[in-house]
């Protein structure tokens, strides 16, 4: 795709290019099983969730979960999800926003919190690899923000990419903040991992559709 330093997007995955929110639930469900918790909605998964995770157990369990709680629970969140997620797909109007926003000259990437080995062939796998400047899943533990990952990458975009023209399109609050970070700007999406009454409290542009975010996207990166 060449050199670009016009508009670019850095896309999430888990919530917002890739509709998993079954297989989370699900996945969260199995591992809140473990500490005898009962099973929540997904719409109180919505107004609960947070990160670092640890703190959106504690939400639940009125304290943060101990080194051991957490070890258990984040193992058996990942085995369900990895066995569920073969039923999910590309969010609606995904594949063809992808498509656009490149054939209209402009360049975008993926970061996910998902782990990097797992991230990669999943992405290929729908064929919107080429898409993409750069796919980065998370390195290193579970759990944490985005925000020194947003760092590396654009790191690593550094000539292709200017942040000041860099929107990061995601459905949640911790995507903002990674965007500010870096001096990057965001738009969330709220058909992911929060409710839209907690991520307007990020302070910037949240939306219903992917479409409406691309869209933002140009408006902010203009």
């Amino acid at each position: 795709m060449g050199m670009h330093k016009g508009a670019h997007i850095v896309w999430d995955w888990n919530g917002t290019l890739f509709h998993d929110n079954d297989a989370i639930i699900g996945a969260t469900n199995a591992a809140f099983a473990e500490l005898g918790l009962a099973p929540i909605t997904l719409e109180q998964y919505r107004t609960l969730y947070c990160v670092p995770v640890p703190k959106f157990y504690e939400r639940l369990l009125g304290r943060l979960p101990t080194a051991a709680e957490w070890e258990l629970m984040d193992g058996v969140f990942h085995r369900y999800y990895a066995e569920h997620r073969i039923l999910c797909g590309l969010t609606e109007g995904a594949a063809d926003l992808l498509a656009g926003w490149r054939s209209a000259g402009h360049s975008q990437s993926l970061l996910s919190m998902y782990g990097h080995e797992e991230l990669v062939p999943l992405v290929r796998g729908f064929g919107i690899e080429a898409h993409f400047l750069r796919v980065d899943g998370r390195t290193g533990p579970s759990g944490g923000s985005k925000a020194e990952h947003m760092v590396r990458h654009l790191e690593a975009l550094s000539g292709a990419v200017e942040p000041a023209r860099t929107v990061v399109i995601g459905d949640a609050a911790d995507d903002a903040v990674a965007a500010g970070h870096v001096g990057a700007r965001a738009v969330l999406y709220t058909g992911g991992s929060h409710s839209r009454a907690s991520l307007e409290g990020a302070g910037v542009p949240v939306v219903d559709t992917l479409a409406e975010a691309v869209a933002e996207a140009q408006r902010l990166a203009a």
